[in-house]
């Protein structure tokens, strides 16, 4: 932290301004139970819903959009390309993600990155519906 000087404050302190609606809406998730029919299919057992968005105030993006997948106990979401930058929390469950580059667990809590442009591969390793809350950054 010696290093840190007015403009890092001043950008760390926007960025955790920006992104503190986001740890409320992630932590909203735990209560919502979704049927098997909500939200649309994108893979067997996978379901995306749209929880909402909102004006960003990151100079890079011009909004936010909230989105749930709910993947059923052991359902796999193949390899896509992501169209955006994303951060994700795991609402619910566990999972193994895989990225080109590496694979990694991730529990109920934890929370990780996906950039625009690479490919993401999840699959719920746990024997309750899993969630993953994303922030979809969308460009300016």
């Amino acid at each position: 932290m010696d290093n840190m000087n007015r403009r890092s404050a001043i950008a760390l302190g926007v960025t955790a301004a920006a992104v503190t609606p986001l740890f409320a809406l992630a932590a909203s998730a735990k209560t919502k139970e979704y049927g098997p029919k909500d939200g649309k299919e994108i893979a067997p057992g996978v379901r995306i819903v749209e929880v909402g968005t909102g004006n960003a105030d990151i100079s890079a993006y011009k909004s936010i959009a909230i989105v749930d997948v709910v993947f059923q106990p052991g359902a796999h979401a193949p390899a896509m390309m992501m169209d955006n930058d994303m951060v994700c929390t795991i609402a619910a469950g566990e999972f193994t993600i895989k990225k080109v580059d590496k694979e990694f667990k991730l529990k109920e809590g934890d929370m990780y990155t996906c950039a625009k442009g690479k490919t993401d591969e999840a699959t719920n390793t746990s024997a309750v519906v899993g969630v993953h809350r994303i922030a979809v950054l969308i460009p300016a």
